[in-house]
């Protein structure tokens, strides 16, 4: 689950929360915690947050809320790392 920025010729990734551990880029939220990457020019940055360990049943809805309640501010960093302004 991620929030994208409409750059007009592309989307770009502004947060991602994953969950796949069986893949060396996602993670067991189970084991880890969950994840919520943070991108800055197209890239992963360091400085994701990490929450508590949940179930992936759980993980989903707490992204979900998370996301609604917070991505608002995600995206206006995302708008002051890259110079745009909002109209």
């Amino acid at each position: 689950m991620q929030i994208e920025y409409d750059r007009g010729d592309e989307w770009e990734p502004v947060v991602r929360f994953d969950h796949d551990p069986e893949s060396d880029f996602g993670h067991d939220v189970l084991e880890e915690g969950v994840h919520m990457d943070v991108y800055r020019d197209g890239e992963k940055i360091d400085g994701g947050e990490v929450f508590p360990p949940m179930p992936p049943s759980e993980a989903l809805s707490f992204a979900e809320e998370h996301l609604s309640e917070h991505g608002e501010r995600y995206v206006k960093r995302y708008e002051e790392w890259h110079g745009i302004r909002n109209q």
